[in-house]
């Protein structure tokens, strides 16, 4: 005779025991016996001390229940949509979600039902309040009139915020409805008031009053497994949702190991991507800032892990976020083996997320670079291009974004077919397919890969301290997005070249009689261009003591 939804003592443990111990057996039998259910399966439970009981089975939602739970679902659920991805087996494939609030519906039942009753009844219905929905189920047209025709007559749903409201909503429509004999309920949902009056004060307080989803990130789980499957190689285990990621090291035959770990995130980078609502690149980010660290020790990388904080799970955003890391792990060689999603409401403010990533590498010890040592006066230095900013400086990048009152979703000045936000945020490079190979053969002195403090703080990191580089700014050309940068920001050359990659991402050191075989090889593992940038040199005789010298940046980086 009446319904609501939710019902407050449903609580997730106690719905988990249900899909557990009720749902998932029966939908698993019948597909073990031959027979998989495809449709709905509506089961009838009571609550007893010894847990839910089954009652009945039904293949359909009984009429109360459809007309309770339909008008919570929310706009985005396409309900055609869902009944079709059900018959095609492909539920997975489509999004279904509800309203936060309440649905109560009452029936309106002819006199003398369920036994014998009157039918033929004339039925007049008023104007009905907002969020009130009338259902017809034993009525017809006759002579132009709406007549009775079953014993339950007609049903009203209200929707509200609160239980109360919603069964106040579904009386206030029921009072605008008359026929002779017209019996309904008024004690729908006195035990769910009852229990949320005996609990307003010491209430069941759950995760999710804290602001936190545990069945989103159940959800986000789901959405991410295939593709962290996608990512699986020789050693890794794709499964994820244990307590830690395994990866077996036997399988690879090395003889005399190092492991190489690296950590990194994406910084204010993030900033612009929420800003544009673009997620699915800066995963490739946090990737590449770990694994070509790795790459610089010459290690081949093996297994990565994500960190992924918000202040409230989205999860197509973080769906779309691991996409990108997804995409950047095949392309590096690496399994995606775990991670760690957080929500901190009140740690971030609503829609923004951080990220971290931390990677494993391997290297034979006889490969491990850099080779200090080795480097000398005469070497030779050349570069592999980035594909723009990278992901280091971009508190300096929005700093001109906002002092310019540029919008990152105008079009892009300085590149085609993109919107001033998408340019910026051009995923960083990764070096590890162009580059493995040739450390493998022993050709590479050293390597380095230019992030924050771009030439002037990086290469010196792989250098012996009585040697120095010079580097010829006009050895290869300036992208646009640095000189875009430099005007917009007034950004003084050494700053530029201190900040930024000023187009270089990755920095070679090799022998001069090497240096031809080491661009071949290169370049025949995908790689179009290798710059030579300039040479290594006597610290203290050529560059007056200074690491990085760079000759020519007034001339090559003119605006």
């Amino acid at each position: 005779m009446g319904c609501y939804a939710p019902t407050p003592i449903a609580t997730k443990e106690l719905l988990d025991g249900v899909m557990k111990n009720v749902l998932q057996p029966t939908v698993d039998g019948m597909r073990h016996d031959g027979y998989p259910f495809v449709g709905i399966l509506y089961a009838g439970l009571m609550l007893t001390p010894n847990g839910p009981k089954v009652l009945e089975y039904n293949c359909r939602f009984g009429d109360p229940e459809t007309e309770v739970l339909l008008p919570l679902l929310d706009d985005k659920t396409d309900l055609v949509q869902v009944m079709l991805a059900a018959a095609e087996g492909r539920l997975d494939s489509v999004y279904i979600g509800f309203r936060d609030c309440f649905a109560a519906t009452v029936v309106a039942a002819s006199k003398g039902y369920p036994e014998a009753y009157p039918k033929g009844l004339e039925i007049t219905i008023g104007t009905m309040p907002e969020d009130v929905t009338v259902f017809h189920a034993g009525t017809k047209m006759d002579n132009g009139k709406l007549v009775t025709s079953g014993g339950r007559v007609l049903t009203v749903t209200g929707v509200a915020p609160t239980l109360q409201e919603a069964l106040n909503k579904a009386y206030e429509g029921l009072d605008q409805i008359h026929f002779d004999g017209m019996h309904i309920r008024r004690d729908i949902g006195h035990r769910a008031l009852k229990f949320l009056a005996e609990n307003k004060n010491g209430a069941h307080t759950t995760y999710a009053d804290a602001g936190v989803s545990i069945s989103n990130g159940d959800l986000f789980v789901q959405k991410i497994k295939a593709m962290v499957k996608s990512t699986v190689r020789s050693g890794a285990d794709a499964e994820i949702g244990g307590f830690g990621g395994n990866f077996d090291l036997k399988p690879l035959g090395y003889k005399d190991p190092i492991l190489v770990a690296g950590t990194d995130g994406v910084g204010t980078k993030l900033k612009i991507a929420e800003n544009i609502g673009c997620h699915d690149t800066v995963g490739i980010d946090l990737v590449a800032m770990s694994v070509n660290d790795l790459i610089v020790q010459g290690a081949e990388p093996l297994f990565f892990l994500d960190y992924f904080a918000t202040s409230k799970l989205d999860v197509k955003t973080g769906a779309d976020f691991v996409s990108g890391i997804a995409k950047a792990c095949i392309e590096s060689g690496c399994a995606l083996i775990g991670g760690e999603t957080a929500e901190m409401p009140g740690f971030y403010a609503p829609g923004e997320y951080d990220a971290a990533g931390f990677c494993v590498g391997i290297v034979e010890r006889n490969k491990l670079l850099p080779r200090i040592n080795e480097i000398k006066a005469g070497d030779v230095v050349l570069g592999l291009a980035s594909s723009g900013v990278h992901s280091n400086g971009f508190s300096l990048v929005r700093h001109i974004v906002e002092k310019n009152n540029f919008d990152y979703n105008s079009p892009s000045p300085f590149s085609e077919n993109q919107t001033l936000g998408e340019a910026l945020i051009t995923p960083t490079r990764l070096y590890v397919k162009p580059l493995l190979d040739t450390c493998n053969k022993g050709l590479i002195k050293g390597l380095a890969h230019i992030t924050g403090g771009g030439f002037i703080e990086n290469i010196p990191r792989v250098l012996p301290k009585n040697a120095g580089v010079v580097i010829d700014a006009a050895s290869y050309p300036l992208p646009p997005v640095f000189k875009w940068l430099k005007k917009n920001g007034n950004i003084e050359d050494l700053e530029l070249a201190r900040t930024f990659n000023c187009g270089i991402g990755m920095v070679i050191i090799c022998d001069a009689a090497n240096a031809a075989e080491v661009i071949a090889s290169v370049k025949a593992a995908g790689e179009k261009e290798v710059y030579t940038l300039g040479s290594v040199v006597d610290r203290e005789s050529t560059n007056n003591g200074k690491p990085v010298v760079i000759n020519n940046m007034e001339t090559a980086w003119a605006l």
